[in-house]
């Protein structure tokens, strides 16, 4: 491929996609510049990926399987740092502590990806993918899940997030 298409299929990527990548990595990332740098992370990547794309699938399958396979690398080093919470076994969960999050997000949605970031990698990518709206086909294409293992995820994913909740409200 040419380098002028590159820059094209990056452009028009960049021009539909972006507040999902920032979103991904805020999910991700609970520090507000580990996170910049995470979304920085995926733009390199996905301008770099663009030399291989051969529109065998769509532009926005791509972007999100490169997208979610950079944010699991990055998790993927995270991890080795300090190890994920299942979570059921999450009772105390930190508030947002960056003001730019706060003022951006409603408290419901910071929980959400604080529950989110402690799930593990592949679950947390259906349920980043699930929230921007993605069917199960879409996320089926992203993640290589079979349609039914996608739905039967989002489902026990959807349960356990609202019983965490409620038992956060209860307390």
């Amino acid at each position: 491929m040419n380098g002028a298409k590159q820059h094209d299929l990056y452009r028009e990527a960049g021009e539909n996609f972006a507040p999902a990548i920032a979103r991904l990595a805020r999910a991700v990332e609970f520090d507000a510049d580990k996170a910049r740098d995470l979304e920085q992370d995926i733009h390199c990547e996905l301008f770099r990926s663009f030399a291989r794309f051969d529109g065998r699938c769509s532009l926005k399958t791509w972007v999100y399987r490169v997208s979610h396979n950079v944010a699991a690398e990055h998790r993927l080093r995270e991890s080795r740092r300090a190890k994920p919470v299942p979570l059921e076994e999450i009772h105390d969960l930190p508030e947002p502590g960056d003001a730019e999050l706060e003022a951006g997000e409603s408290l419901a949605v910071a929980r959400a990806h604080a529950m989110i970031r402690r799930l593990p990698t592949l679950d947390a990518q259906v349920m980043m993918l699930w929230l921007e709206g993605e069917t199960g086909k879409e996320i089926s294409d992203v993640t290589g899940l079979g349609p039914a293992n996608v739905a039967t995820r989002i489902h026990r994913l959807k349960t356990l997030l609202a019983n965490q909740f409620n038992e956060d409200t209860e307390t």
